[in-house]
């Protein structure tokens, strides 16, 4: 079989499984392409069962690109807090503000235009603009790399610059121009639910027959990665400082670092886990406690979270003081500990306040 009858048999095959196949989503067959562009970026290194609740929370409380852009931003992040990569959804509000001002609240109609905003990648201006508007661009993500890798028995690696132009290139050869959106969906859906990264159902595809990996008994080998990510560990310090009127102390993350814009207790990152006796001896320690009237320091269990480069570790020093100081120089806030609920916090925080075994009020 040539190179082109093999890339025809399997746009066939996979629009001939899809038609069996199909997983229902509230989000399947939308033409509105702010939805479209939501459910997308809800869904960027997110699973479906994880980010299915937030698309609808969003879509109720946010139903046109304008009330998004008019959330406030603490209201939006609070919504957002538990999705992880925080960067979408300042990205998000950033765009929706952007689509209501300068396009009066039109979303974009062309591929490049909606390139051009903010957050949005090829593969996601791709999903938009096939489904929205039945153009044709091929979406390519981790899904269209595991199936069209295996089939076809491509050992580029998919993380060089020569991997991703090559995949794009044949991503974009297999599409079927005439109904492209339906296409996009059906490759994504059978690298979902099909052709897995573990444990694939190739017993029960009909591609198996020309599948270069199947045949070749040689699944795991594809894809191929070059570069293998490593994690550092990073140690976080969070001061619990509560006064006898069970007030907390709590800062917006604002630097060029992770959670931006999330809430926080004030931090003191350390190169190692440490001591009591090293806490004290740290200058924003003594800041913040001087003429407080220390009453008693307690540290909780670590919490940990992985972040896709690195790993937090994070103890909470539950700190009991008589009085919090005013400092109009900060922009830390003093806020009652039964309203920390009102504020979104980075998941190892929630851990922590989700506890049971802890209580912020240690009187």
């Amino acid at each position: 079989m040539n190179e082109k009858k093999k890339q025809q048999y399997f746009t066939k095959g996979l629009l001939n499984w899809y038609r069996t196949s199909d997983r229902p989503m509230p989000w399947k067959g939308e033409k509105n392409p702010y939805l479209i562009w939501l459910s997308e970026i809800i869904l960027q290194q997110t699973r479906v069962e994880q980010g299915l609740p937030y698309y609808e929370r969003f879509k109720a409380k946010y139903p046109t690109v304008i009330d998004l852009a008019n959330a406030p931003e603490d209201e939006l992040m609070k919504l957002w807090e538990g999705l992880g990569y925080y960067s979408r959804a300042r990205n998000l509000h950033a765009t929706a503000k952007i689509i209501a001002t300068e396009y009066k609240g039109i979303f974009p109609k062309d591929y490049k235009t909606i390139l051009s905003l903010k957050g949005v990648g090829p593969y996601t201006a791709a999903a938009i603009a096939s489904f929205a508007y039945g153009l044709p661009h091929a979406v390519v993500d981790g899904n269209v790399y595991r199936v069209l890798s295996r089939y076809f028995g491509i050992d580029l690696a998919i993380d060089s610059t020569i991997g991703k132009k090559e995949f794009t290139k044949l991503a974009g050869a297999v599409l079927d121009v005439t109904d492209p959106g339906v296409y996009n969906q059906a490759i994504m859906d059978f690298g979902a639910t099909y052709c897995t990264p573990k444990a694939p159902k190739c017993g029960h595809c009909n591609l198996k027959k020309s599948c270069v990996a199947f045949q070749e008994k040689a699944i795991a080998k594809y894809p191929f990665k070059s570069k293998k990510l490593k994690k550092r560990t990073r140690y976080f310090n969070f001061l619990v400082v509560e006064d006898a009127k069970s007030q907390v102390l709590i800062e917006k993350r604002t630097g060029k670092d992770i959670w931006q814009q999330l809430y926080q207790f004030p931090l003191i990152e350390t190169e190692v886990a440490t001591n009591e006796d090293a806490l004290k001896n740290q200058d924003l320690f003594k800041a913040i406690l001087k003429s407080t009237g220390l009453k008693s320091l307690v540290p909780s269990k670590p919490f940990s979270q992985m972040l896709s480069h690195q790993k937090i570790v994070a103890v909470f020093w539950k700190i009991k003081i008589a009085k919090h100081k005013n400092d109009a120089k900060s922009d830390r806030k003093i806020i009652a500990s039964t309203d920390l609920e009102n504020y979104a916090f980075p998941r190892v925080i929630d851990l922590f306040l989700q506890d049971k075994t802890l209580y912020l009020d240690m009187r």
